[in-house]
């Protein structure tokens, strides 16, 4: 007699040793920031799981495309020309269509173009830093951006952020969106960063490094990087506004 295999459940049982802990002494704004009492959990309401959301419709054809959305004409930002593109998928690697995903970053010197941002490296004119893209039906996404610059931050007297890329991923609805930051393979500062030290395994933190992909790289234009986003289970990546394990 055949038996019919057992249906999997809704969720995988998260190991939340995998998430680093809320504070650490040598993150100083976890200090601050950290919770003081124990987390409540909460049941999100049908409005902010069924909508609003954005679609297809709210997208312009240069959105994904960081070097071209804020240059001014026949120009272009300063920097390493790269590619960011990889799937969203879940738990048993099936890919998440039509899935909003939003990046933001730093210019190629290391500098936001935000107001608080006083950093030395200028502004670059033709460079807004932000970006958004809607997942295709293989959960594929893919940006166009210059590779951002190291900066140092007031955590001690000399830390630097590596390189990095934030990314947003929304669901359904506002009230599901998860936020990581991507790294860039070979960059000697991961290690050194504080915020990627409090991560307790090292896995997690591979998984949160884009890799050199030359098979998808444009010969004499764009080199290109790999970032896969897993959203949930053992496997998922590591976000910074879920540490509770999702």
């Amino acid at each position: 007699m055949t038996q019919t295999p057992k249906k999997q459940g809704e969720f995988y049982q998260r190991d939340r040793r995998w998430h680093p802990p809320a504070y650490d002494k040598d993150y100083k704004t976890s200090v601050a920031r950290s919770p003081k009492l124990s987390l409540i959990s909460l049941e999100n309401t049908p409005s902010e799981i069924t909508g609003p959301r954005f679609g297809h419709g709210d997208m312009t054809p240069i959105d994904n495309d960081l070097l071209s959305n804020y240059a001014q004409p026949d120009q272009s930002p300063i920097g390493e020309r790269i590619i960011v593109h990889g799937r969203v998928l879940d738990e048993n690697a099936r890919p998440v269509p039509n899935t909003l995903v939003e990046i933001w970053q730093a210019n190629a010197g290391g500098r936001y173009r935000h107001k608080k941002d006083t950093y030395l490296a200028p502004i670059d004119p033709n460079f807004g830093g932000c970006g958004r893209t809607m997942t295709d039906e293989n959960g594929y996404y893919y940006f166009r951006t210059v590779k951002p610059g190291a900066y140092p931050w007031r955590n001690w007297v000399n830390d630097w952020r590596p390189a990095h890329i934030h990314v947003s991923v929304f669901g359904t609805g506002f009230a599901q969106r998860l936020i990581t930051q991507l790294y860039f393979e070979g960059d000697p500062l991961v290690k050194t960063c504080p915020i990627v030290a409090t991560i307790p395994d090292p896995e997690a933190v591979e998984q949160l490094i884009a890799k050199l992909d030359m098979n998808a790289t444009i010969p004499l234009d764009t080199i290109a990087y790999k970032f896969d986003i897993v959203l949930r289970g053992r496997r998922s990546t590591l976000f910074e506004n879920r540490l509770e394990g999702n």
